[in-house]
């Protein structure tokens, strides 16, 4: 592979994306900062084929970035990252659309049962051998010029994943797990996971509590600290923190005047423009109406007895994922297990697709009394009730002892036809995230 130098000039970034574009799979990366801004602010860009890699600088002057947008939006090409949501909402910032299609290697890590959350360092180190130098990891990658070691740590990061890819689309392959794989990056490239809507950031929140008035001023004034962010393009919290928000929600001021009183907010605001805006945005709002307000917390029907089942539903997922080396959480979640046990059968992902085939059919018959534990020579396992043969979970050969770091053999090559996700025929679209980027 050729790594080329740091990219400052347009002329340079496309004609090497030219090169990028005669292959199927591009491996991206990005480098930002966000502690400052609303926005993410993008520092640099790392992107690599089986044939070259490089990083082009943003803030370089005078760059268009054109030409590696324009390869972005290529839905011919598979976009390879590794926990990519926050790289996702950079480039959805910058277009107004999720690349497509994704392949989200820490995603694909669950499915072969590495991890909930499996870090890059430990993938890397799986699948390759190698050791990542963390050094460079939280440098401001604002400041210029940057340091060779910056631009070494990150053109390493597509490099690893070029690396990584092939080998982890061919262990999916193995399992026939495409279809798993496919959903996930399907639900991962929904633009709504990224765009955020000031109407219902106020869900995002703690609730001072569950008066339709109180909400509706929570939701007024989280719409405002939405648009003041935005407009300032600094964090939430430095315009208000989300308890201040709660506080003015439940005992909101009698006038401007007042807010000079409210711990968390600046004397000035008593008599200043942005002081009018947030009175103006508690005056306009309205109670939530029955259909806005949020389900309860405690669901109804989930009994100290319905609890009980949770758990065991829970326990019956550990042995469900262990079986087929799959990490838990990809299958199902905890508040879906509740809901199951209280009673409910209709919308949950768990009673649908491959994951009812491995879990969700088992759970409903733990539910309803068809299914229930034993143990067997030391070893828990599912024994049917109603004298039904016991359904089992097929566990692929590579899960039952831990792969060496390095593998036997050489590096699978890049396959050739690879513009959907995991398995053939897969096809279907798709958040690595440092503190700074």
């Amino acid at each position: 592979m050729q790594i080329h130098p740091l990219v400052t000039d347009t002329k340079t970034l496309a004609r090497l994306c030219e090169r990028l574009k005669a292959h199927d799979v591009l491996c991206v990366d990005t480098e930002f900062m966000r502690e400052n801004t609303y926005y993410p602010e993008l520092c640099l860009v790392q992107l690599a084929s089986p044939e070259d890699a490089f990083a082009l600088d943003p803030l370089a002057e005078g760059l268009d970035m054109k030409p590696f947008l324009d390869l972005l939006a290529d839905d011919s090409i598979l976009k390879v990252l590794h926990a990519g949501g926050q790289d996702i909402e950079i480039f959805m910032n910058l277009t107004g659309k999720v690349p497509y299609p994704l392949f989200d290697t820490q995603v694909a890590a669950m499915a072969m049962g590495m991890g909930e959350q499996v870090s890059y360092a430990n993938l890397v180190a799986h699948f390759t051998g190698q050791q990542i130098d963390k050094g460079a990891r939280f440098t401001d990658w604002a400041r210029r010029p940057l340091s060779d070691r910056q631009i070494h740590y990150a053109i390493g990061d597509v490099t690893y994943l070029a690396q990584m890819f092939p080998k982890m689309l061919a262990r999916l392959r193995k399992t026939g797990r495409g279809e798993w794989l496919d959903e996930e990056m399907a639900r991962l490239s929904d633009p709504s996971n990224y765009a955020v809507n000031p109407d219902t950031a106020w869900t995002r929140l703690k609730l001072p509590n569950r008066k339709p008035e109180v909400l509706g001023r929570l939701k007024a004034l989280a719409r405002w600290r939405e648009h003041e962010a935005r407009d300032k393009n600094v964090p939430r919290g430095r315009i208000v923190k989300d308890e201040t928000l709660a506080d003015l929600a439940a005992a909101p001021p009698a006038s401007q005047a007042d807010l000079a009183r409210v711990r968390g907010l600046s004397p000035t605001w008593a008599q200043n423009a942005i002081g009018q805006r947030l009175l103006a945005a508690i005056a306009s709002a309205e109670p939530l109406t029955e259909a806005e307000m949020p389900p309860r917390e405690n669901r109804p029907g989930l009994s100290t007895d319905a609890s009980l089942i949770a758990d065991l539903l829970k326990l019956l997922l550990k042995i469900r994922a262990k079986e087929a080396g799959v990490a838990p959480r990809l299958v199902a979640r905890a508040e879906e297990m509740e809901a199951l046990a209280a009673g409910a059968r209709e919308g949950l992902p768990i009673l649908d697709g491959w994951r009812y085939r491995m879990f969700g059919e088992d759970a409903v018959a733990l539910v309803e009394g068809r299914l229930g534990f034993s143990v067997k020579g030391g070893k828990l396992r599912m024994a049917p009730l109603d004298g039904s043969p016991a359904r089992e979970v097929e566990a692929p050969d590579f899960d039952a002892e831990p792969v060496s770091p390095v593998e036997a053999e050489a590096p699978a090559p890049m396959p050739v036809q690879v513009p959907g996700a995991a398995a053939e025929p897969a096809r279907r679209k798709a958040p690595r995230r440092r503190a700074q980027g």
